[in-house]
């Protein structure tokens, strides 16, 4: 399959697009900017979602589902959302088709148009603190914590498979707290959350920190955020949790009788991830080889494929497969006996690998005659035999360890590419030249965050939480600066 397969060092985004593609994941769609997701892609989506879900259910949210179509007129309640999400909003105007006078198709009955607009949801805070005004009265109502997976629309003009599309699947928590103190909490919480699923189960280290007030959610107080690095030293925003202080619940008018039998505004968070989180796993892990998964996100963990010759001995084989499969199944470990005769050992080889399968066995006659196994490593390619006395013990072993040299191959990656800037020169040199993370220093303004970014587009991606105070001057203008922020060209 390799065969017409880019290079990372060629070409990165081929290489990405390539991959997506080739290993199954997803596919472009004839509705321009949106994708389909393929059973394997979908299948890794969903072992996201079980993880994120029991997080979440762990910390006392709630799933429920909200509509699609948003009112137009919701979104003129709160100004900075409306105009952050402006451009990017498709727009429902009318409920009906009808044949067309030249009998070719079909086209909009305009009598059907609709008294307002409805707006295909690019994130659903309106529609949904619309709806907590008659869910809240009291106190005793809050905390109230409820998450939401569902699709968004956000009309992107360029798009690229996981990482920006017309469409994607999301999750999207909104609660509602009593106090100020209590939704800050909350917000950091769920940082934390994110930065645990990214770190033990996607094997990714995340820096977590500040947006800036240029990068914050429209509407949000303040954004909090994971980011990540890819390969090709370019970031990514792996998650987001705003707290939106009482922005919408004024907008609202979402009103609470506290303790003291008095009417207040209740204060607001929101939070999520995205299936962009598969673009971030494939770029951070894969090689030219193919996809490399994380033993706790691949769809199948081992795979078995026998070598013979003749069928009685695929009947031997298949005896010590079912033992194997059987052990490693009461282990919680998926596997497959590939003895599918169609393909040969080596052809089946090369799918399991570009596919990223963590563990390969191959069971032939002298195996057996032995009593061991050849175990192959997606991560290293690196070969071993193994006696079968306890394998299923030492494959569960190999696949906890898979999971953290991931980790560690990705933190070192992190580290090595991570630089400090503390001049213009320097600055552009190590964007231009290394690429990566470069602390540096900045003068706390918006102008110089937006010159940065139309000169060299890095963008600040995060002020790190508790970051020390670090007395310098702005990179750019010469400037006081109290600390240094993160900067790095971004997805």
């Amino acid at each position: 399959m390799a065969k017409n397969f880019s290079s990372r060092e060629e070409d990165y985004s081929k290489w990405y697009n390539d991959l997506v593609i080739k290993a199954g994941l997803a596919e472009n769609s004839a509705v321009r900017g949106c994708m389909v997701i393929k059973p394997y892609g979908y299948a890794i989506w969903e072992k996201m979602q079980r993880a994120l879900d029991d997080m979440f259910k762990a910390t006392g949210h709630q799933n429920a589902y909200f509509p699609l179509f948003i009112p137009k007129s919701f979104f003129s309640k709160e100004a900075a959302h409306v105009e952050g999400f402006a451009k990017e909003c498709a727009v429902v105007t009318h409920y009906r088709l009808k044949n067309s006078p030249d009998g070719k198709g079909v086209v909009v009955d305009e009598e059907a148009r609709l008294e307002e607009e409805l707006i295909i949801r690019p994130t659903s805070e309106t529609i949904i603190w619309d709806t907590y005004r008659n869910w809240i009265q009291s106190y005793r109502d809050l905390p109230l914590l409820v998450n939401q997976w569902a699709n968004v629309v956000r009309w992107e003009m360029r798009t690229r498979l996981f990482l920006r599309t017309a469409e994607f699947l999301w999750q999207e928590g909104h609660t509602a707290h009593a106090t100020r103190d209590e939704a800050i909490a909350e917000t950091e919480q769920m940082l934390r959350v994110y930065a645990t699923f990214a770190e033990q189960w996607m094997a990714l280290p995340v820096l977590q920190g500040i947006k800036s007030p240029n990068e914050r959610f429209a509407g949000a107080v303040e954004t909090y955020c994971i980011e990540a690095l890819m390969q090709d030293g370019k970031a990514l925003q792996a998650g987001t949790s705003h707290f939106l202080g009482q922005n919408f619940a004024r907008a609202f008018d979402v009103k609470f009788l506290n303790k003291s039998n008095e009417l207040e505004h209740v204060w607001a968070t929101s939070w999520g991830v995205s299936t962009r989180l598969m673009g971030a796993l494939v770029m951070a892990h894969s090689d030219d080889n193919g996809l490399v998964l994380p033993p706790k996100l691949a769809p199948l963990q081992v795979v078995i494929v026998p070598i013979y010759k003749k069928v009685e001995q695929l009947d031997e084989i298949a005896v010590v497969a079912r033992s194997i499969m059987d052990d490693l199944r009461a282990r919680g470990i998926s596997v497959k006996f590939d003895d599918d005769d169609s393909q040969k050992p080596g052809w089946k080889f090369n799918e399991y690998e570009f596919k990223g399968v963590p563990v390969r066995l191959a069971i032939g006659p002298r195996d057996i005659e032995n009593g061991t196994v050849e175990v192959a490593r997606r991560d290293t390619l690196e070969k071993e035999v193994l006696q079968l006395t306890d394998i299923g013990h030492k494959i569960q072993h190999l696949l906890e360890n898979i999971q953290d040299n991931l980790y560690q191959k990705a933190l070192t990656f992190r580290d090595a590419s991570t630089h400090k800037a503390d001049s213009w020169q320097e600055f552009n040199d190590i964007l231009d030249q290394r690429g990566g993370f470069v602390l540096a220093h900045w003068d706390g303004s918006p102008e110089t965050e937006q010159l940065i970014k139309e000169e060299t587009k890095a963008t600040i991606r995060l002020i790190p939480l508790n970051a020390r105070e670090e007395k310098g001057v702005c990179i750019r203008t010469g400037k006081p600066s109290e600390r240094r922020v993160v900067f790095a060209r971004a997805y």
